[in-house]
């Protein structure tokens, strides 16, 4: 983290260089000794999320990747983004959770939701509003 940087610009600039592939730096640059990443499908440590978005990465080289919003709240940050793993597609809400310690992310966590076809929750999504439709 550069020392000027936020901890909500750092968090942003971990997921746009993975969006964009450039896994490596992106740990180097952010990722804490003693990571976790709290997700039941993986392990939960550094190698394996790695690997899982090396895999991601390879199999979807033109994924799009938007920051919705995003909020700092001390040592947490929230973004919440529209990815798509390909440029067309309808793609879904993340919400990546940050717990920084000093300028290293110490601990992860991230949920999806895809969209559903319903044109008026579609439509609201492209005019930023991210409000949940039931």
């Amino acid at each position: 983290m550069v020392a000027t940087q936020s901890r909500k610009d750092a968090a942003i600039e971990f997921l746009t260089l993975v969006a964009s592939g450039d896994l490596h730096e992106a740990y180097q640059q952010y990722i804490g000794q003693g990571f976790r990443h709290h997700n039941p499908s993986f392990r939960g440590d550094a190698a394996s999320l790695m690997e899982a978005m090396e895999q991601n990465a390879a199999k979807n080289p033109n994924r799009v990747f938007e920051v919705q919003r995003a909020l700092q709240d001390g040592d947490y940050v929230a973004v919440l983004s529209h990815v798509r793993q390909k440029p067309g597609d309808r793609g879904g809400t993340v919400l990546h959770v940050f717990r920084f310690e000093g300028d290293r992310i110490a601990e992860f966590w991230d949920t999806g939701q895809g969209y559903r076809r319903d044109r008026r929750q579609t439509a609201s999504v492209r005019a930023g509003d991210l409000s949940p439709r039931f």
